[in-house]
């Protein structure tokens, strides 16, 4: 990839100056000076101060967004996506767009913070929270995520129709750790069985190791000692989860949903596949942003994605624990990953088979989905 490309990509993520030369030098071993940096932005046409894009299509991108799970956002995060979305346009803009656009939206996100205890690590993959997510499991969804404590960059998060299988879990975990060929020293999870799995890898992975933590590497205890990924399932809530409760609950008002196997069945087939793509965008925008100095200044301020992947920049180093592709390999072998079928088998081929006789087109929003969901519901409760 030629520097200007690199610079454009880091630009493109709303990194600043100072964050794309880091970036430049300690991932892609280029070393440029800011003067050249500057040039190259300006060659490339790249501002983040003049050439505001048109108002309007600011305002129109903004409202698009306002029609999704988007619209549970606050201002940065929506400039953060504009400025990943091509457009120039600065905070206060956004932020004034969204007061006349979405008003009431505006004053529900003026709310008080919780007051959480104070959270200290070491560094990037010292600790894994894991955790799932059970409100919107009533709707047949089921979401398992995990963070990692220092950085608070998101490791995995995952929609399925199971949160409750050990062989699933298992999965997200060995797939992280065989992107990274390496595993954390320590993970913290809840008291379940569905965390057994994660549990016995983790401890084959680290049992040749010799460090103090190789033999506690893994931490059982409740929810509130889990405080990174349940303080993060709130954030989750207020910015993505809630929207899509609030329109499952819409439907189940309607009697379009009644919780059933069918029903719950047909939310899988129509609506795993958007959710999961959603939810990938909250993971990518999460880890892009940039968060606030804690007030007690033991974690460190900055972007998960800069912290998690330049640890040394925060006076910290990696605790990465380096595995074998054998062990990975003998761990995969347990593992249940996920396939093209996000629900029952015969539901998934019946619905199919109605989609191909109808002309049903697989659904791109939440309404398409919806109507998607609609008639293939009444298609098969005529046919019974």
């Amino acid at each position: 990839m030629a520097l200007h490309e690199k610079v454009q990509f880091y630009h493109s993520l709303g990194f600043n100056q100072d964050e794309i030369l880091q970036y430049l030098s300690e991932l892609n071993n280029v070393v440029i000076s800011k003067r050249t940096l500057k040039r190259v932005l300006s060659s490339a046409h790249l501002y983040r101060r003049k050439h505001y894009s048109d108002l309007l299509e600011v305002a129109l991108f903004l409202e698009g967004k306002l029609e999704t799970a988007d619209k549970l956002h606050g201002y940065k995060l929506m400039h953060l996506q504009c400025v990943q979305s091509g457009y120039t346009v600065t905070q206060e803009t956004v932020r004034l767009l969204l007061q006349i656009i979405d008003p009431q939206g505006v004053q529900l996100r003026r709310r008080g913070r919780l007051r959480r205890r104070i959270y200290s690590n070491p560094g990037p993959d010292f600790m894994w929270h894991i955790d799932s997510y059970d409100k919107l499991k009533p709707y047949g969804i089921c979401i398992n995520g995990c963070i990692d404590g220092f950085s608070r960059h998101i490791i995995w998060l995952e929609a399925y129709s199971t949160n409750s299988d050990p062989a699933v879990i298992a999965s997200y975990f060995m797939s992280a750790v065989e992107s990274r060929v390496g595993c954390p020293k320590r993970i913290r999870a809840d008291m379940g069985t569905e965390n057994g799995h994660v549990e016995n890898m983790h401890k084959f992975l680290r049992y040749e190791d010799v460090d103090e933590f190789a033999q506690r590497c893994f931490l059982y205890g409740s929810s509130n000692h889990n405080q990174r990924i349940e303080a993060w399932w709130s954030y989750l809530r207020s910015h993505h989860a809630q929207f899509w409760i609030s329109f499952f609950h819409e439907m189940k008002e309607e009697d379009q949903f009644c919780g059933n196997f069918l029903d719950k069945n047909l939310a899988q087939f129509c609506f795993m596949q958007l959710i999961q793509d959603e939810l990938q965008e909250v993971v990518h925008l999460w880890n892009t942003h940039r968060m606030r100095q804690s007030p007690h200044q033991v974690s460190p301020s900055g972007r998960p994605l800069t912290m998690y992947r330049l640890p040394h920049l925060y006076n910290a180093e990696h605790h990465l624990c380096q595995v074998s592709l054998e062990k990975i390999r003998v761990c995969k072998e347990e593992c249940s990953f996920k396939g093209p079928c996000p629900c029952d088998r015969d539901i998934f081929e019946l619905c199919c088979l109605l989609m191909a006789e109808n002309n049903l087109q697989p659904p791109v929003n939440s309404d398409t989905a919806k109507r998607l969901y609609n008639a293939l519901r009444n298609n098969i409760l005529q046919s019974l």
